[in-house]
This record gives structure tokens, sequence and C-alpha cells, in this order.
């Protein structure tokens, strides 16, 4: 097993390559040849998740690919393919815990632990089943409504949004989302990537997920938030095919980021971890409500 800090610190260098950079690798272009949601995939057609979509959004840009299922070496050759020769793999990780058989004079404890594993997107292999080749006239953009998609499934979260002024904020001690006109917008991506991280905020609240929202602007912690809800928003707009460009106070927020990166190799996996969390509880939000209908 490769050693845990090496994963952490491969995983940390690959996205502090991009930041320095000046991109951040949670945008995705969003290519026309996807339908519906646009989370990376395993061979079973399962989502990915985590860091691993960060991860694999970031291998996607880098080469250029437009599918979306990844698939190890060993995959590929049960299903009949073969991994074309010289091709790169991208790095992903599965990650949980495991207890040691305890010695008589020790408690019995739980030790974390991160594997990294190599896997190749479906452009990167030859002779797979026809499933994973999508026909040319399957992978054109469909035209799907954007906004009521989004706007249906923020109106079920039953977050307070409120238009109006000149800033896009979540106010903890009132509980509600405050957004710009919408005049104010640049295009309808802006808007609701916006909202989208502002109701990832919201998920945050102590009568939600808890999260530390107490962190003044330039602070470690705010930093943290803030790189919690833009990757929470990256992710639901991901799952609801909507594209994703938030704008807003880059320069600061990349700088801030790299301090934090820098500082702990641990940072970006635990806030792609957090943000997960805060699109699971967002989206299951939609159940509850369906639920509450029937």
């Amino acid at each position: 097993m490769q050693n845990i800090k090496d994963t952490y610190q491969r995983i940390t260098d690959a996205i502090i390559e991009q930041l320095e950079a000046g991109t951040k690798p949670w945008i995705r272009p969003w290519r026309g040849n996807s339908r519906g949601s646009l989370i990376p995939r395993r061979a079973t057609g399962e989502a990915y998740r985590g860091i691993n979509v960060l991860m694999l959004w970031l291998a996607s840009e880098l080469a250029g690919y437009e599918e979306s299922t990844w698939i190890t070496y060993r995959q590929a050759q049960d299903l009949g393919g073969q991994v074309r020769k010289n091709e790169k793999g991208a790095l992903v990780v599965k990650y949980g815990t495991f207890t040691p058989k305890a010695r008589e004079d020790d408690d019995e404890r739980s030790i974390p632990y991160l594997k990294g594993y190599t896997v190749f997107n479906v452009e990167q292999i030859e002779n797979l089943p026809e499933r994973f080749y999508r026909p040319a006239e399957e992978m054109q953009a469909t035209t799907i409504p954007l906004l009521e998609t989004v706007e249906t499934f923020v109106r079920k979260t039953g977050a307070a949004v409120t238009y109006g002024g000149t800033m896009a904020c979540f106010r903890p001690a009132v509980d509600d989302i405050l957004m710009p006109d919408r005049a104010r917008f640049a295009s309808e991506v802006h808007l609701y990537s916006t909202l989208l991280h502002e109701i990832s905020h919201w998920s945050g609240a102590k009568t939600r997920l808890d999260r530390d929202l107490s962190g003044r602007f330039g602070s470690e912690s705010y930093a943290i938030e803030e790189l919690v809800a833009e990757l929470s928003a990256s992710f639901l707009c991901a799952d609801l095919g909507v594209a994703h460009d938030p704008r807003d106070n880059t320069a600061t927020h990349l700088e801030s980021w790299l301090k934090v990166l820098k500082n702990d190799k641990r940072a970006i996996v635990t806030a792609a971890a957090k943000a997960q969390a805060a699109a699971d509880f967002l989206n299951g939000l939609q159940s509850l409500e369906q639920s509450k209908v029937a």
C-alpha cells in the first residue's frame, strides 16, 4: 500500500499546481456530449465522490476527455478491453478506517487509511463493450430547462432566498440567503453558480450540518468554508447539468486557498469530504420534499 502521507501530498500538489496557474480544477468546461449528471462514474455507473471527483475533473481537463467513465486496468481487461500503450492513468483514492487486532494491553481503536490507485478514462481504452462508447448523436447537447431545474432544487431545500441589493451572502443570524438583483449578474451561469454556492453555506448552519461559519474574511476558517461552499456548488452544478462559473473574488480566494493547502496537505481532502456532505444533505432534502407530497 502506498504511504498515506505520500498520497495526500500527491493530491495536494496536483491541486496547488493548478491554483498557482490561475485555474480552479473544479471548474469544468462542460462539453456538450454528456447527458444529465457530469459527475465522474465507475464502470458500474456508480458515481465517484469527494476528492475523487476533483481529481478526475482535473485529469479530464488536462487531457481533454469528454467521457466521464473511469475504470481500472484490470477492470478493462475483464471487460475484454485494453488500455492503449503509453496511456497515463489518473489517481483516485479509497479511504476509510480499520481496526487492527488489539494486543492484550491495548484498547481497540480505528485507524484511518487512504489508498491511492490508478484508473483510466474509457477514451484511453480499446475494445470495451459498446455501452461504453455512446453513438455520436447521443453525445450532442440537449436542451434542458436549466433555470427551472435549479429553481426547483433550491425551492425544495426550504431555504429563504431574497433578491435585491448588491451582494450575495448567507446570514446565519436570521438564517436566510441574500442575492443581488438578477439584472446585476453577467449571465444565468453566474447567477445559479452563486446561488448554489450560498445555499451550500446555508447547509452548514448549526441546525443543519453545523460547520464552523464564524471565520472572518482573511482567516483560515473563512478560507476553508469558502472552499467547501465552492466545491459543493461545483458538485451540485455537475449533478444538475449546469455550468459552474462563480467568478467573484477569484484572485483573493486563490491566494487564501493556496496558503491553506500549503500549510496542510490534508486540507483539500477534508474540504472535499465536507463539500460532498453538503451536496448530499441538499440532495437529501429533494427526496424529503417528495415524501411529504406523497
